[in-house]
């Protein structure tokens, strides 16, 4: 397992330092190969940080444990308890004991101390491939790896830390330090009700964005993370709304009086969005500039034509379309222009979310009864189904490209939604934590 990985890791945030010493390159770290088949869970020992100021003492405890459980709950990683250890760590820069941690199996150990000054936090971190005795991420003359924040933060700098362990590890870029805005529902299931919420990716940090007198779908970050489109039926019709996260101030977009929008989404610059607009008994897709509102329609034909998702690069669109007669996802220009069908399988696919990685296409299949999360290449090639269910539906993707979250709903009168999250390997697949049910969840960018 244990191979070597060149390059430098850089992680930059605006509300948090990170430090890098020089010389990085000649660590020999772990390596995780996260598409290996056979992968068995990595093991790790992560002692509570050591408290250097008076103030920092259950701080520090807390930082080892949201970083503990970020990595725990990728399925990659296992934790190995306390109640194993042979030695503990009581001083960040003593020498590491790698016999004791070798002696209970622990491939990695993460070591770190924590400093509170008023409202300043500051965090250093150190990570140890214990069976080669080499330091990852090496900070040796800077005092290990550091984030410095401020006390309400203190789950970002945790979440920055597994985001580096993770990466160092896996080779794959992070996905902690991100949020999830969604759908909140609370009541039966024929009079639910529904507001936006927002919250860290683990479920902390829960912000209502909207109240719940009208119903709200579909919430989509900005590529920036500051803003959200959804859709709102408060005027009795569905119009598309823009709402800012901090502020929680809004705007409706432009829409053709006795026009129905909906299924909103941001191009990757930010500057557009792409929806469904009906009128006249037609749905098609347009595409509208949203500082002047200016539109243009993308798509003409009599079927319906929705969810529509670009590229990474903004120069295509991925959507769903019942031309051929039954809900199928195709693929055309940003501009608009000729489609391609890419989905060939039996049943009806819906609501394609192109992956931030550019390589897949992520869906909701309807096939014999059961509804599916999936996975395909853009050629529609390598379909891969990565749940079933009596209701699994609106995939969206991790930062990173390598998890999905989306909502199931339980069969019944009293059924209910909640949001769930798998690999796309259709590894750990596990609920996520949030106070009432949710649905329509959408991840946002790793956090500025």
């Amino acid at each position: 397992m244990l191979t070597r990985l060149l390059g430098l890791l850089a992680l930059c945030a605006t509300a948090a330092t990170l430090t890098l010493a020089p010389n990085q390159s000649h660590a020999q770290p772990l390596r995780i190969v996260i598409d290996d088949p056979t992968i068995e869970p990595l093991p790790f020992a992560v002692p509570s940080f050591q408290p250097e100021s008076g103030e920092a003492g259950q701080m520090a405890v807390d930082l080892a444990r949201v970083v503990s459980e970020d990595l725990t709950g990728t399925g990659l990683f296992r934790e190995i308890p306390a109640s194993a250890y042979i030695s503990t760590v009581s001083d960040f820069n003593a020498p590491v004991e790698y016999a004791d941690w070798k002696a209970i199996n622990a491939q990695a150990l993460i070591t770190g101390a924590v400093n509170v000054s008023g409202n300043s936090v500051n965090v250093k971190f150190r990570v140890y491939d214990v069976f080669s005795g080499e330091e990852l991420l090496d900070g040796r003359g800077q005092g290990g790896l550091q984030f410095t924040g401020t006390v309400d933060g203190w789950r970002r700098m945790a979440h920055k830390v597994a985001d580096a362990v993770y990466s160092r590890i896996t080779g794959e870029g992070g996905y902690f330090d991100s949020r999830v805005v969604y759908v909140s529902e609370t009541g039966p299931k024929d009079a639910r009700q529904k507001r936006l919420a927002v919250m860290d990716y683990d479920g902390a940090n829960l912000k209502y964005l909207t109240e719940s007198g009208s119903i709200v779908l579909a919430p989509r970050f900005s590529p920036t993370g500051d803003r959200v489109l959804y859709t709102s039926y408060e005027s009795g019709f569905p119009r598309i709304y823009v709402l800012d996260i901090g502020t929680v101030q809004r705007r409706a977009l432009q829409s053709a009086e006795g026009s129905m929008a909906f299924a909103p989404r941001f191009s990757p610059s930010g500057q557009t969005v792409v929806y469904s607009l009906s009128q006249g008994g037609n749905t098609d897709i347009f595409s509208m500039d949203i500082n002047s509102g200016q539109s243009v329609r993308l798509t003409n034909t009599p079927a319906i034509e929705t969810a529509p998702s670009f590229s990474p690069d903004g120069s295509r669109i991925v959507f769903e379309s019942d031309r051929s007669g039954s809900p199928q996802l195709y693929v055309m220009p940003a501009t608009g222009g000729e489609a391609t069908r890419i989905s060939f399988g039996e049943g009806r696919y819906g609501t394609p979310v192109w992956s931030p990685r550019g390589d897949l296409v992520a869906f909701t299949k309807q096939n014999k009864g059961r509804f599916h999360i999936g996975v395909m290449r853009l050629d529609g090639s390598e379909e891969r189904l990565l749940t079933a269910s009596f209701l699994d539906e609106g995939p969206t993707w991790a930062p990173n490209g390598r998890v999905i979250m989306f909502a199931r709903e339980t069969q019944g009168a009293g059924g209910s939604s909640s949001l769930y999250s798998v690999d796309i390997s259709g590894r750990n697949l596990k609920p996520v934590r949030t106070p009432e049910g949710g649905s329509d969840p959408s991840w946002s960018p790793l956090q500025q």
